[in-house]
């Protein structure tokens, strides 16, 4: 099985070995880079914060001989617009924050740049990360690489774009609500949206809250954007604040419950055909793959105890049509039945070892100027509410479980992606759970 794929680039872990054995030095790396980022984002407009000059020098500065613990000693990379980088403005998606610089950088571009990431620059988004598109006033729209006409994805759908076009081998987005998984999906390349807890969100921190780290307090968490399994991997390894264990096990030994319904969603047959096809060949190849479960958990109740969370969570605390707040009685019992929420996904996971579904029920759509809670997209030819897509989300995203996008394969030219989701902490066995799966269906 194929899926459209823009360039042959290395990735991150390949750069750094060039580097590594001489064939060329951070400066070189870093020049390419940013010569393919001005040949490519003409048109594309994924990298809309740049810092070419400071990137040079940084690279000219590190020699060329990595430290111990510098599995990312030269390599170019970006980060979402929503990270703290200092010296470059974080503005999430907003003018009046244009001249907000931030004087620090934030964890994630701290660890990566200890590694020996170095940043180049900063990609688009939307407006308060709150939507599937990337368009904001301030930097204009993010075209998918694919099809410009179409949507690269949001929240992290610059980084996707950047990565899937080749500009740079790796980038670090975040998720609430599918924010890193429906990129990767729209974009044909790998995402990982994290175990919440796992990597620090410091410094991707709203700018009305001055400079102040804040407490995200439920659902959103952080992850990597890649072209291929090992790096997401790497990428995770180097961000993570707990260290966690690593189960390999080949893929007949896998037990996977797949879910394509869902009783807040429908699926277009546009991915609904590429995941059959792909479930086809984890069959041959040996994996167990059962299309029902009797542990799984009340979907249509977690889907609306989600979209209540995850509504109170992007307006802390007021996410009512008056900016009424949840009385804490509320809030308490909406903590209560995640909780429960979570043990019910354990104990699925005790008679299955991942659940595999769509990212979302659609592939990449056209541009859509109307507000997401207006818009309407066509599901197998009838016009759906946008925001029920969400439910393939939440999935993941309420139980606070890991979840891996991989490119499965395509329909008209458009990539479809699917997500592997294990148990809580069990990160780098989804993104391993998801390599192998990759090397099924694409050699």
């Amino acid at each position: 099985m194929s899926y459209p794929r823009l360039t042959d680039r290395p990735g991150a872990l390949a750069t750094a070995a060039a580097v590594r054995r001489g064939e060329c030095t951070p400066l070189q790396a870093v020049e390419l880079a940013i010569a393919r980022i001005e040949r490519l984002d003409a048109h594309v407009n994924a990298v809309v914060v740049t810092d070419f000059d400071r990137a040079c020098r940084t690279a000219r500065g590190m020699g060329n001989a990595p430290g111990p613990d510098q599995p990312l000693f030269g390599v170019p990379m970006t980060v979402k617009e929503s990270f703290d980088v200092a010296g470059l403005p974080t503005t999430w998606g907003h003018v009046q924050f244009r001249d907000r610089i931030a004087t620090r950088d934030s964890a994630v571009v701290r660890r990566l740049k200890r590694a020996g990431a170095i940043i180049l620059g900063k990609t688009n988004i939307p407006p308060d990360l709150a939507d599937f598109q990337s368009d904001n006033p301030l930097y204009g729209r993010t075209n998918n690489p694919h099809d410009h006409a179409r949507s690269a994805g949001g929240s992290s759908g610059g980084g996707a774009a950047a990565v899937a076009s080749g500009m740079v081998p790796c980038e670090y987005g975040s998720d609430i609500g599918s924010s890193v998984r429906n990129p990767a999906h729209f974009n044909g390349i790998w995402g990982h949206k994290a175990s919440f807890g796992l990597v620090s969100r410091r410094g991707h921190t709203h700018p009305l809250a001055g400079g102040q780290d804040v407490d995200d307090g439920v659902l959103s968490v952080v992850g990597p954007l890649a072209r291929d399994a090992d790096d997401l991997a790497l990428l995770l390894e180097v961000t993570a604040d707990l260290p966690l264990p690593r189960r390999p096990r080949p893929l007949r030994e896998m037990r996977f419950l797949v879910l394509l319904d869902h009783p807040a969603s429908k699926v277009d047959a546009a991915v609904r055909a590429p995941i059959e096809a792909a479930l086809g060949e984890l069959e041959k190849a040996g994996a167990t793959v059962a299309r029902s479960s009797e542990h799984l958990p009340d979907l249509a109740r977690q889907h609306a105890d989600y979209m209540k969370m995850l509504a109170v969570a992007m307006a802390r605390g007021q996410p009512g049509p008056q900016g009424q707040a949840m009385a804490l009685p509320g809030w308490f019992a909406l903590l209560d039945a995640q909780a429960r929420n979570e043990y019910a996904w354990a104990a699925l996971f005790e008679h299955h070892d991942f659940v595999l579904a769509p990212p979302l029920a659609f592939l990449a759509y056209p541009h859509d100027s109307r507000p997401m809670r207006e818009r309407m997209i066509p599901i197998n030819g009838e016009d759906s509410p946008f925001a029920d897509t969400l439910a393939w989300a939440g999935l993941a995203t309420f139980p606070n479980l890991p979840s891996t996008v991989l490119p499965v394969g395509e329909t008209a030219g458009l990539p479809c992606g699917m997500q592997v989701i294990g148990p809580r902490w069990a990160d780098f066995d989804t993104i391993a759970a998801a390599k192998a799966i990759g090397e099924v269906l694409h050699g």
